[in-house]
């Protein structure tokens, strides 16, 4: 994976009403800073662009030295809200002048009123609400669940677990082996048999898109339907913002329904109105069994939940489902408070009108460059794949090319993701205006153009 240069590059100052790049980038302040951390902390934590957050509102982040950017991250997917939005911040002061910062299980209001606000918003039967920290957590759950759930329908040869290739599903082991991305699995020596991936039908990387082809995947490696405990899927896939087609996820549907299998619905990424419907599941005109969330659901603090059928919620006992923060009060209070802003300020309306302005805009792009191989995503995430024309293949220089030059007009995106690091993903607060996301388009669109054209000219490092 390429990683940004921390030289300084002379750029010309950016001046709009939210964007302002005053100094070089990276800024030579910015340096010494970046280096202690890298003293400090697992090189793992490197690859991100050289920009040091010191202050974010709404959809702008700032750092000590004065220059801004529009934030097409939303941190990674989080700031569903926006940044430091001022209905959060009084929840969170509010809990902690309340004098109560932790409880582990023991009952607390706060935890019930979040509870009953997410439940109140999920379709039947997703009734049962269990909270916990990350998302890599919910998925280690959703996978206890259906195994649990598959024993008990079918004994304990109803284990299998399928997922699908180039998915991301989280750090942990249980959620790696359930993710597609084989080289994040190198460090496991023990792989279980268990988890199965097939090929994600987005119609670009794999065309065959029938579901016909899910169940010749299966057959094709031994599977008996029967033996499958759960299906286990993003929403739409991290990598590239891409979603299956709608008959596929409805065919699914019954599928797990006829052999007796769990349908699980990582929504960690995809909901709380990130696709510009409030779950992202809501695309397909389906209710999974399981649905797993985070990142959103608070817009700040760390805090992820389990939703699912009372029937597989409550299969284990009491004590042997918990974890040390669930609901912790103060994570509840910011999370009760997103919600409330995301409905009451309409943003799962506004992250689907700006999604079409984003998107169509994004395809004219497409049409303009043949590097642009696709563009993917519904309501405020997209991801632009780019890739050599002659081969297809990603093309990662090119991609770090139009962040950085993205970043030195002041818009911010975290490093390209998917397969090949060639993926830009676009993921703006939800609240963004028409003003800002103008703004943003048009950075985007002169850093694409001057990347490609230097790429064209000779190809590009990361510098």
């Amino acid at each position: 994976m390429p990683v940004f240069s921390l030289e300084p590059r002379s750029v010309p100052p950016v001046k709009t009403k939210f964007r302002r790049i005053v100094t070089d980038f990276p800024v030579s302040q910015s340096v010494p800073l970046i280096e202690r951390l890298a003293a400090v902390e697992p090189r793992a934590m490197q690859g991100q662009p050289p920009v040091v957050w010191d202050q974010a509102e709404g959809f702008l982040v700032r750092d000590r030295w004065g220059n801004q950017w529009i934030d097409w991250s939303s941190g990674v997917l989080i700031t569903n809200a926006g940044h430091n939005a001022p209905r959060i911040n009084e929840a969170i002061r509010k809990q902690v002048e309340h004098g109560l910062l932790t409880n582990y299980c023991f009952p607390s209001e706060i935890r019930l009123a979040l509870l009953e606000k997410i439940a109140s918003l999920l379709p039947e039967p997703l009734k049962k609400v269990f909270l916990l920290t990350t998302g890599s957590e919910t998925v280690e759950c959703a996978i206890k669940l259906c195994r649990t759930h598959g024993a008990k329908v079918g004994g304990l040869s109803k284990t299998i677990i399928v997922s699908f290739a180039n998915a991301f599903h989280g750090r942990t082991m249980g959620s790696q082996q359930v993710g597609g991305i084989p080289a994040l699995k190198q460090w496991i020596v023990n792989l279980d048999p268990g988890f199965v991936q097939l090929p994600f039908p987005d119609g670009y990387r794999q065309t065959d898109t029938s579901f016909e082809a899910f169940e010749r995947g299966l057959r094709d490696q031994g599977v008996d339907f029967d033996s499958v405990a759960g299906v286990v899927l993003e929403t739409y896939q991290g990598a590239d913002a891409a979603f299956a087609p709608t008959p596929f996820m409805q065919n699914l549907r019954s599928w797990c329904d006829k052999h007796r299998a769990l349908l699980v619905c990582d929504e960690v990424q995809a909901g709380f109105g990130r696709t510009g419907t409030f779950w992202g599941f809501e695309h397909y005109g389906i209710v999974p069994d399981l649905a797993c969330f985070g990142k959103g659901i608070s817009s700040s603090l760390p805090l992820a939940a389990v939703a699912g059928r009372p029937d597989v919620m409550d299969m284990h006992a009491p004590g042997s489902m918990t974890s040390t923060h669930t609901g912790n009060p103060v994570c509840c209070a910011a999370a009760l408070a997103n919600i409330e802003t995301i409905v009451e300020e309409k943003l799962v309306e506004n992250a689907k009108r700006m999604g079409e302005v984003l998107h169509h805009n994004l395809h004219k792009l497409k049409d303009k460059y043949e590097e642009i191989a696709a563009v993917m995503g519904r309501g405020l995430v997209a991801g632009v794949v780019i890739a050599d024309p002659a081969t297809g293949d990603p093309d990662a220089a090119l991609a770090f090319e139009i962040v950085k030059r993205s970043i030195e007009k002041g818009l911010l995106m975290f490093s390209p993701v998917g397969p090949g690091s060639g993926t830009v993903k676009i993921c703006p607060p939800l609240m963004i205006s028409e003003e800002g996301l103008a703004d943003s388009l048009a950075a985007f669109r002169e850093a694409v153009d001057e990347a490609v054209v230097a790429h064209r000219t000779e190809p590009v490092g990361v510098a």
